[in-house]
Formats: C-alpha cells, sequence, structure tokens
C-alpha cells in the first residue's frame, strides 16, 4: 500500500515539474524577445509560404524566441490558415501572440489587379483608388509615355508606400519576365487582338486575319482603334480627366466616329496604328508571335462572345445580320 502510494506521489510530483517546465517555457517563449530600445523591422511573407517557414525565419530575425512555440500559437488561435502575403512592420516587443495575430492582417502591401486590355489611364485609375499612400496619377502618366503594352496585366502585391517609378518598374520587369523580347510590331497587333477578341482560342486566327489584311493592302478596320482614338480625344477634356466613370471603350460606333482623324483609326489609315492601344496578356502576345493562316478575310463576335468568321464580304455581311441585327 505504502509503495503504491509513493508510486502515485512520484507520478504526481513528476507530472508536477513537467508542467512547471512547459509553463515556464511557455512564458519564455511566448514572451518579447526585447524590451527596450527595440527596433521594428520589416518582415517579408512570400505567397504560399508554409507556416513552418515563416516561424524559422521569424526567430533568425530575432522577432520571436522559438519558432516551434510560434506553431503551436498559430495552431491554438486558428490563424495558421489566415496569415496573408506581403510585408509587415514587426518589432521584437510585440509578444509571440500578436505577432501571430499580426500577420493575419495589417500588411503593409496591397493587392491590386490590372486587367488584361486596359489602357495605361485606366491602371493608373486602379492604382489611385487602389490605397496608396505615395501614388500619383500625373508622374505615373508622364513616365508611361511609350510604355503602352509593357504594363504587364497580372496580380500584384504592391507596398502602401510605393511611388509611381517603383510600380511602372514593376511592371515592366513582368513583362519582360513573363513575355520576353517582344518586337513592337508584334506588340501593337497583340493589342488589337486583345480588345478585339474576347476568346484565347480564336486570338491566333484573327491575328492571321490581320496581317493578311495588311499584306494585301486592306484596311484592317479595327473598332477598337477608333474607341481609342475617340476616348484619346475626349479625355483631353478637364472635366472628363476628374470622371471616375469614363469609358474607355465606347460601343455603338457611328458612321461619323469611323471618320475621326486620328493615326490610330484603321478605317483611314492602312497598316498597324503608330503604337499599341492597351496592355494585352500573355496569351494574346503568344497569339500575335503565333498567328494562324486561315482562308478567313471576316470575324465578328455575337453577343454571347461567339466567334464568327467569313471568308467573304457576302459571308459577312449574312453573319452581320443573322448575329448582330437579329
Amino acid at each position: 500500500m505504502k509503495k503504491g502510494l509513493l508510486i502515485c506521489f512520484f507520478l504526481f510530483s513528476l507530472f508536477s515539474f513537467l508542467c512547471s517546465l512547459l509553463y515556464l517555457w511557455w512564458h519564455w517563449a511566448a514572451s518579447p524577445v526585447c524590451f527596450q530600445n527595440c527596433q521594428n523591422q520589416t518582415f517579408t511573407i512570400d505567397k504560399g509560404e508554409g507556416v513552418g517557414s515563416i516561424a524559422n525565419r521569424l526567430e533568425k530575425a530575432g522577432l520571436i524566441h522559438n519558432h516551434l512555440a510560434f506553431r503551436i500559437a498559430t495552431l491554438y488561435f486558428k490563424t495558421s490558415t489566415k496569415i496573408q502575403a506581403g510585408d509587415y512592420r514587426l518589432n521584437p516587443q510585440m509578444s509571440l501572440t500578436e505577432i501571430a495575430q499580426q500577420l493575419t492582417h495589417g500588411t503593409l502591401d496591397i493587392w491590386l489587379t490590372i486587367i488584361e486590355g486596359w489602357r495605361r489611364e485606366q491602371v493608373a485609375q486602379k492604382l489611385t483608388q487602389g490605397g496608396l499612400v505615395n501614388f500619383d496619377s500625373s508622374p505615373f502618366m508622364e513616365k508611361t509615355v511609350g510604355l503602352e503594352g509593357q504594363l504587364f496585366p497580372d496580380t500584384y502585391l504592391i507596398s502602401k508606400t510605393a511611388d509611381a517609378d517603383e510600380i511602372i518598374k514593376m511592371m515592366t520587369k513582368n513583362f519582360q519576365k513573363k513575355a520576353g523580347l517582344v518586337d513592337n510590331k508584334t506588340l501593337i497587333l497583340a493589342s488589337l487582338v486583345e480588345r478585339e477578341m474576347p476568346h484565347n482560342q480564336d486570338r491566333p486566327v484573327v491575328a492571321g486575319i490581320l496581317l493578311k489584311r495588311i499584306k494585301a493592302g486592306w484596311p484592317l478596320q479595327v473598332d477598337a482603334t477608333v474607341q481609342y482614338a475617340i476616348a484619346t480625344q475626349q479625355y483631353n477634356n478637364i472635366a472628363i480627366k476628374q470622371s471616375s466613370n469614363f469609358n474607355w471603350w465606347p460601343k455603338g460606333l457611328t458612321q461619323i466616329d469611323l471618320k475621326i482623324k486620328s493615326p490610330f483609326n484603321t478605317y483611314l489609315n492602312l497598316g498597324l496604328p503608330p503604337a499599341p492601344i492597351c496592355n494585352p496578356g500573355l496569351g494574346t502576345i503568344q497569339a500575335a508571335q503565333n498567328p494562324v493562316s486561315t482562308e478567313y478575310w471576316y470575324y465578328l463576335s455575337d453577343s454571347s462572345g461567339v466567334t464568327h468568321f467569313a471568308k467573304t464580304i457576302e459571308e459577312h455581311n449574312q453573319n452581320i445580320q443573322k448575329y448582330l441585327l437579329k
């Protein structure tokens, strides 16, 4: 009996001792690394980075005492799946739980998506409305003259304090990385195809049709170039510049619209326009680099987005009557 009591006492004492050690370890691990004269650090979490990697880097950066404790904290507070990619301003004076919670919100970066087929003015509008602290659309517009087509459409993680120079560098570098070397003619062609054709599978065919028209000495007659010319002229109006609802790609073009005097109007001018009319996506650039030769000369997209090709003007007019005027 006494032996049994001794064993129970020993086990209880051992359990209490282990609990005390665990408590002391956790108290140490959860406490701030620094208490006085602590400097802020910018800590970056990459997209898709796992909790283990984050924990190890936090420990190496001197922001937490122990990586295992951080992983336990994220499991306990159920924050492991809520940690966001981006830059964070952390201080070693913060406790382990404060850091774990901070990484689920309060990133110094903003996710912004630039849509395929946007003009640089539309890109500037998006950035202006995106919550960036130091962004000014005026220097952005001045410094992107000649860069239409190279402001690569993508989803970007942008620092809230980024200025126009940083953002332009980010987008053009992404263009070079994703698209590689693209000659100006191909980039202009891609910009036309981007605005004209909504479906990737039809874009190489449309690129081939446009090149065939150029070779035959035909005007391209691309509506998107007229839309670009109209919007460019209208945007010179200061009142319109201040409007956030400006229509950059006006539909329902009239015969008067098709006669607008502009080097971008491919109804009046032969060949490609002098510069890209938008920023095309990678798939469209690849379509322009690999055009498909067919017997078609004409194309249109109906109200449901389906493309209809034609070999003759008579067949094309029939498609207009059947799919656009019904």
